[in-house]
Order: C-alpha cells, then structure tokens, then sequence
C-alpha cells in the first residue's frame, strides 16, 4: 500500500483504523463491513444486525473540515486512500455517504447526551459529519497477530475449554492475581486480553505488559496462559462495551468471558426484583459470561477474600483501587506487599523512576545485608531488599 498516491484521501486516526480491523478480521462478526444509513438505522431500532445482537450502528464518519468537504461531494464508485499519521494504510470503494445525527450517536454509545462527560467530549471531537460505507482494505495486521497468537497457544494445549479476561493491569495487584488463579482453576486455556488504549500515560502499555507477563511466566504453570493486546478503541468506551467484549472474546475463539460486576458496562439493574446486567438483554450471544465478585484484604480474616464470602463490615476491608495504588506509585511510594507483589512493585517503580539516586550502590550497601563480595545492584533490587526491611517484625 505503499503505491504514489493517485486516489482522494481521508484523513483518520490509528483507533479508526484498528475499529476498522476489527471488522475485516470478523472479529465483530456478523459484522463484517461497515453498514449503510438502512442498515444502521435498523440496528438502531432492533439491536440486531443479521439475527445477531449488536449494541449500535457500526459506522465511522471521520472528522475534520477537509474529510466533511471531501464526502460532501463524493460519488458512489469512488476509491479514497485512509492516511494514518501521512501514510496511506489502505482504502475505501465509496457505495455511500450519509450524514450522522451526532447527538444519536453519542446516544447510541454512551447511553445518554451528557456533554459534561469528558469520555463524550473526546467522542464529539473525533466525530465527523458524514459516515461511509462500501468495501476497504487496511494495511494493519494488529488484530492479525492476536488471532494467531491465540490459534497457537490453542495448538499447545488443545483445549476443551477456553476462558478470556480482560484487563488494564494497571497496575498489576493482589486482587488481579486471585482472579486469575481461580479462573485458571476451570479452564484449560485463558487468554489474558490486555487493554491498549491511545492515549499516553505514565504506566505505558509496555510496562503493564512486562509486569502481567512477569507474573505469568513466574507464578503459573506453562502454556495454560496467553496473553494479547487488545485494541481498546473508542468503540469500547460506551456503556454497552461488555457487550462488544464478549463478541469480540467468542469470535475470537474463547468460550467463557470472566467479568468483575464492577464492570463499567455491566449495567446492573433490578427487573422485577431480580438482579439483571445489559448481557441478559444479549443472552443470544453464544459464549458463557460469569461475573466475578469484588476482592478485599481482610483484617480480621488476614486474607484475601470476596465480598460475598467474607461476614465482616465494610470497615475491615482494604480494597484493591487501582486509582489510589496509582497514586502511591506517580509519588514514588512502594505499595505494600498485601496490595501487590513486592517484585511487580520494585519493576514499575525503578522503570517508572530511573536513576532515582544519585549513587544506588552506595545506599545499597550501606542500609542492606550483603554477601560479603562485592555485587552490583540495580533500582530493582534496591527496591526488593527495602520491602524486606518493611517487612521486618522484631523492631516493631
């Protein structure tokens, strides 16, 4: 696709791009294409695309006053080249160009117009006037690759039964661990997706991804977890995203999708006295969804334990809030082992940190047990040795 550039083009972005991919490599299937204005108006009023349950309309309407100009006054037939940050990354044969109620759609996503949402205002700036349809072709082999990670992690085990999670890991912690342990118990194959999104962060995807697979490749047996990078576009940031997650999961060969009722597109509510989510309304979709109960530290279990189990008040509890472990973390300070991993913590913060100390030999030597040779020491073990002194009992 690295042609001259004969064709008009669309300006869009790599999540537009990615959403696209997911269409093409049937991970939305039945929806394979995006649909026309008849075709998206029915799915609007049914929540059905072919027979299949299907949250909204999939369409893109890219955004930007060239993109608008440029679909005001296409014609059916005509071939736009997709530029992705200056290169072309495929293209689109038009069959037709509409234009997008922009307040339907924030509805359709999100549930509600509520401006005030920063979620719903980063929506509203990449959306376009006018949607399209007709069939494309991408350069982008992201989801490619996680279809093929996934079939030969399958091959390895042969499972009879697959289970998917999906996760942010961020970061990493206890209550992230007991989820998987007791996944990993009635399941042959789990298939960690780990969430990718688009926008920076001081806890990059990289980093999430080496701690997760730190864990992995340590503390549980081999060739039953794998683990891939899930495209989290701003398809997924709607309230019907547990829905779309479990299209996703089963069409890309899982069987079982473990979801924490914390889940923001769980939607809970009560019908007739009886505890439903919005996946009662997809129950159609073929693959099994189990809802996991919220984990906390116990003080007076002194364990780990699910809410649902433990008899003790809300007052004992510790819980496992990513928000505020991220905070002790951005403020330079070593989580406490109940909450995470001292070694998952001693990664994140010497590469969240790097060359904190001036001289982290000296102070490593001076404050830590040594074997009496010289050894050399990085951040990491600086950090490992200091949990191990927090955790010492005789002075305290």
């Amino acid at each position: 696709m690295a042609s001259p550039r004969k064709n008009k083009e669309l300006s869009i972005d790599k999540q537009a791009l990615a959403t696209l991919s997911f269409a093409k490599e049937g991970i939305f299937h039945p929806v394979d294409k995006l649909m026309t204005k008849k075709e998206a108006r029915e799915v609007d009023e049914t929540g059905f695309y072919k027979g299949i349950p299907f949250p909204f309309p999939f369409i893109i309407a890219p955004f930007g006053k060239k993109n608008s100009d440029l679909l005001k006054n296409a014609k059916k037939g005509e071939k736009f080249d997709f530029i992705v940050d200056g290169e072309i990354k495929g293209h689109i044969v038009l069959d037709e160009v509409f234009e997008v109620d922009k307040k339907r759609r924030i509805e359709q996503v999100f549930g509600t117009y509520d401006t005030s949402n920063p979620e719903v205002q980063l929506f509203l700036k990449r959306l376009g006037d006018y949607a399209i349809s007709g069939e494309y072709e991408l350069d982008f082999d992201d989801i490619k690759n996680i279809k093929k990670t996934i079939q030969e992690a399958k091959k390895k085990v042969n499972p009879k039964k697959t289970t998917s999670i999906m996760m942010s890991a961020k970061p990493f912690h206890r209550a992230h661990e007991r989820l998987i342990r007791i996944t990993l118990e009635k399941t042959d194959l789990l298939v960690i997706f780990l969430l990718k999104p688009y926008t920076q962060d001081l806890l990059s995807y990289s980093l999430r991804l080496k701690t997760l697979q730190y864990f992995v490749d340590n503390y549980l047996p081999k060739n039953k977890v794998v683990i891939v990078p899930f495209e989290n576009t701003y398809i997924f940031d709607g309230h019907n995203n547990a829905v779309l997650d479990s299209i996703c999961a089963y069409n890309l060969g899982c069987d079982k999708l473990v979801l924490g009722r914390n889940h923001s597109g769980i939607g809970m509510y009560y019908d007739q006295n009886e505890m439903k989510s919005i996946l009662d309304r997809y129950s159609s979709i073929d693959i099994e969804v189990e809802m996991i109960t919220e984990f906390v530290y116990c003080n007076e279990c002194t364990t780990l334990v699910s809410k649902n189990t433990c008899p003790h008040g809300q007052h004992h509890h510790i819980k496992y809030d990513a928000d505020t472990l991220m905070e002790l973390l951005e403020a330079g300070i070593l989580p406490p082992a109940v909450l995470m991993r001292r070694d998952i913590s001693a990664i994140l913060l010497s590469e969240m940190f790097p060359n904190r100390f001036k001289n982290i030999q000296k102070i490593y030597d001076n404050i830590f047990p040594t074997s009496g040779l010289l050894e050399s020491h990085d951040e990491k073990d600086f950090y490992l040795e200091l949990m191990k002194l927090h955790q010492t009992m005789s002075l305290t």
